[in-house]
């Protein structure tokens, strides 16, 4: 892989991680404390927003889990070890880092 390609990669994910920071800027909202004041809501009304509150964290953790990913995806550029397999050491095919850029593992080592 030379070295415009490994810069198309770094700024893939550098967008992609842009990304997740304004949506996870966005959800903070969903995340907040649910009052439980019944004068205010009904009971099915306070079970929906917790429900919904409950739906924003987990959206919100799967967002942190992937900018996790993606900034040791952007370390492994810094280190000269991006397009290699963290298992094995074996470069990873071209389409699946165009597929997943942050793609710590050979599809080999992958499917384990």
């Amino acid at each position: 892989m030379d070295d415009a390609e490994i810069a198309r990669f770094r700024s893939m994910l550098e967008c992609r991680l842009a990304e997740i920071a304004k949506a996870s800027e966005m959800g903070q909202s969903g995340q907040k404390v649910v009052t439980l004041d019944q004068q205010a809501i009904g009971r099915l009304s306070r079970q929906d927003a917790l429900m919904h509150q409950s739906m924003a964290k987990a959206t919100d953790a799967r967002r942190k889990a992937e900018a996790q990913r993606i900034k040791a995806a952007l370390n492994r550029i810094d280190a000269g070890e991006y397009g290699y397999c963290a298992d094995c050491g074996e470069p990873i095919a071209i389409k699946r880092l165009r597929l997943d850029p942050a793609t710590p593992k050979c599809i080999s080592c992958a499917q384990g």
